[in-house]
C-alpha cells in the first residue's frame, strides 16, 4: 500500500506552497479542499484531491480513509472576521482523525502570537487577532496531548513578494518575530516532515534578515 501525506488547506497560501514542495519532492499527497475552484489546479500538480470540510468530523475521518496516512500536514484556519472558523475545530478534527489513521506525525502550521509565543507580538497585533490565535492555541495543546508525533510551526507574518527571500530559519525561542515568505515556510515544514530533530517540537519560523529589534536567539537546526 503506498502511504500518503494528507494534506488539509492545500486551496490557496503556504498550504498550496506547500504541495508544490511536496510534489517536487515526490511524495504522494491527498489533499482535502472545501472549493471546487482550486480542485483543477491542485490534480494538474499531481495531488489526490478529496472534497470535504474540516468542520465535518465523518468527512474528515472518511478522507483519510482507504490509504496508509504517513504524516498530516494542516494549515487551515481563518480570519477574524470569518465566522465559523478552522483553527481549533476544522484542526481538532484532522488530529482526531489522523489518531484513527494510525499517522505517524502531524505538522500543524500555526503562528506567532499563539500559546507562549504572545509576548512576541506588539500589543495591539494580539488584541486583533485574539480570537484567532486563542484558537489556534486550543488546536496546538489538542495536538500535544493527542499523542501524535507533532510538529507545531508558528511563522512570523506571512509575505507572498517575489522571489522568495529564501533565509527562512526556525528557532526554539517562542519570543521571536518577523516575517516570512510563505514559500519559505513551505520548505521548513517539508524539511520538518522527514526530521526526527523536529519530533515534538514547537518552533517560530521568521526570515533571518526580517526579524524584529536585534534580538539574540539560536537557530534551529534541522538535521
Amino acid at each position: 500500500m503506498t502511504a500518503f501525506i494528507f494534506l488539509a488547506g492545500a486551496s490557496r497560501g503556504v498550504g498550496r506552497e506547500i504541495a508544490r514542495c511536496l510534489i517536487a519532492q515526490k511524495f504522494k499527497v491527498k489533499a482535502l479542499i472545501r472549493s471546487e475552484a482550486a480542485r483543477a489546479d491542485l490534480e494538474a500538480l499531481g495531488l489526490t484531491v478529496i472534497m470535504g470540510d474540516a468542520l465535518n468530523p465523518a468527512e474528515v475521518e472518511q478522507a483519510m480513509q482507504g490509504d496508509e496516512i504517513e504524516a498530516v500536514i494542516s494549515t487551515v484556519g481563518g480570519q477574524p472576521t470569518d465566522g465559523e472558523r478552522a483553527d481549533f475545530k476544522g484542526n481538532r478534527n484532522l488530529i482526531d482523525a489522523a489518531v484513527k489513521a494510525g499517522a505517524k506525525k502531524f505538522i500543524l502550521v500555526s503562528s506567532i502570537g499563539s500559546g507562549n509565543s504572545a509576548p512576541a507580538l506588539p500589543l495591539q497585533a494580539l488584541e486583533t487577532l485574539s480570537s484567532v490565535l486563542a484558537e489556534k492555541e486550543q488546536a496546538e495543546n489538542h495536538l500535544i496531548a493527542s499523542g501524535l508525533t507533532y510538529t507545531i510551526i508558528r511563522p512570523g507574518g506571512l509575505k507572498s513578494e517575489p522571489p522568495p527571500r529564501g533565509g527562512g530559519i526556525l528557532t526554539e525561542n517562542p519570543l521571536i518575530a518577523g516575517t516570512i515568505n510563505r514559500t519559505d515556510v513551505a520548505e521548513l515544514t517539508c524539511r520538518c516532515l522527514t526530521s526526527e530533530k523536529a519530533n515534538n517540537k514547537v518552533l517560530s519560523a521568521v526570515d533571518r534578515t526580517a526579524i524584529y529589534g536585534t534580538p539574540e536567539f539560536e537557530e534551529f537546526v534541522l538535521e
